[in-house]
């Protein structure tokens, strides 16, 4: 990893919902400690509404963001790839850290669906958080 801050990239398909809510995670309980990128291999146009409702109840606004292409420098220039159901689109690199969550895709999911995923997320950023930035 980077002498400064850790680097993570949330990859998902659409970068619309899980990958968007994971970084909206990690940013919440990271603050400037991490830097988070996330995109996808076929992004959509926008993000899941669900996402958006389902952040906001847990008071993280990720309205902001934009489903983002996936791109190689991108995946080169991260520490940690967390990929999440993208399969072959999602490029490897030696020595990077990959993690592959798996979590149910949240498209086309009403809130009430959509809120397990959100804490699932939560409870794997936390486990992250304490392996990248372990307590001094």
């Amino acid at each position: 990893m980077s002498d400064t801050k850790p680097t993570v990239l949330f990859v998902c398909v659409h970068n619309a919902g899980r990958s968007q809510m994971a970084a909206g995670w990690l940013r919440h309980l990271a603050g400037d400690r991490v830097e988070v990128r996330s995109a996808g291999s076929a992004p959509a146009d926008t993000i899941n509404p669900a996402a958006v409702e389902a952040m906001r109840e847990a008071g993280i606004d990720i309205t902001d963001q934009t489903p983002t292409k996936l791109t190689w420098d991108t995946a080169r220039e991260s520490d940690v790839i967390v990929t999440m159901g993208c399969g072959d689109a999602c490029p490897v690199f030696p020595g990077k850290r990959y993690e592959d969550w798996k979590l149910e895709d949240p498209a086309g999911k009403g809130v009430d669906a959509v809120r397990p995923i959100r804490d699932e997320i939560k409870t794997r950023i936390e486990g992250l958080l304490a392996d990248l930035l372990p307590p001094a």
